[in-house]
């Protein structure tokens, strides 16, 4: 089955819900980096939050851009988000594989400390951006806490991936529930029965679909929608050569001189695209005419 988010409200419409399944996405991200169990989950469990925020964005050309920069082995992790469900990631240490003193991935110390930071990329080229410290780095605790901080919106948020003994991803996803103003403090001893009783998501994740998950949650969940998500890097030529845009000329004329064309490889999808002497003589040309 395809990965799926969904987006819901429960409890008279006091709460609002999305979960996400991402396993595909997720094993996408794998094979593209070649990430190791702890790495895998830390990876995941960004991707996973980060395709539901990107859900929110209101304007197809809003990009949302997430940041945990932490002082572990893991070192910094950036996953992009747009409305349409794709999105992306990286983390500059792929081969991380800590577990912690009962055999469980330790995704928290394999980031370490640090902080979250949360950039949207609006229309006309304005940004902004909220910035975090990390509170446990286990992912879910951190984007709760960015929640109530940055937005203001009391949130409990679950996010897991299961890595196979292959190294290949079992199941991965995540569940945001958002309390409302309008909620009562019976709407809020209601979800705080069902996150006591809420297994792990990735556990959920393995037989079950987004919907199902999202269902069980409450016992008057109303689905609003549900959107396909993927792993989509969406790199092309053209942004490649506005890389080399960003080069001096000086620059461009010793690649030129010395390396005969320039060879650039995108960071999300290790996509290589060439560019011969007579492309970067051409950046040149360019700069002269303007």
């Amino acid at each position: 089955m395809s990965d799926k988010i969904v987006r819901a409200m429960a409890l008279n419409g006091n709460v609002r819900i999305f979960v996400a399944k991402t396993t595909n996405l997720v094993q996408r991200a794998h094979e593209l980096h070649g990430t190791y169990p702890a790495a895998s989950a830390a990876l995941g469990r960004t991707l996973s939050i980060g395709a539901i925020m990107g859900t929110t964005l209101k304007n197809d050309d809003e990009k949302l851009v997430i940041e945990i920069r932490g002082d572990g082995e893991l070192g910094n992790i950036l996953v992009n988000a747009d409305n349409k469900g794709y999105v992306r990631g990286l983390v500059s240490n792929p081969y991380v594989h800590k577990v912690n003193g009962i055999g469980k991935l330790d995704v928290g110390g394999s980031i370490g400390k640090g902080t979250l930071s949360v950039t949207h990329d609006v229309l006309d080229g304005m940004a902004f951006s909220s910035q975090v410290e990390l509170q446990s780095g286990e992912i879910g605790d951190d984007f709760a806490y960015y929640y109530a901080q940055s937005e203001q919106i009391p949130s409990a948020v679950s996010v897991g991936v299961l890595v196979n003994e292959d190294l290949s991803i079992k199941s991965a996803g995540a569940i945001l529930i958002q309390v409302l103003p309008s909620a009562t403090e019976d709407d809020i001893s209601e979800i705080e029965k069902t996150l006591a009783k809420l297994p792990p998501v990735s556990n959920l994740m393995v037989d079950k679909e987004a919907i199902e998950v999202c269902a069980d949650l409450f016992p008057d969940v109303l689905i609003l929608e549900t959107t396909d998500t993927q792993y989509y890097c969406g790199c092309n030529r053209e942004q490649m050569a506005d890389v080399l845009r960003t080069l001096s000329t000086d620059e461009l004329k010793e690649l030129i001189a010395e390396d005969k064309g320039a060879v650039l490889e995108c960071h999300y999808c290790h996509s290589k695209y060439e560019f011969t002497e007579d492309d970067l003589n051409g950046i040149v040309l360019e700069r002269k005419k303007n």
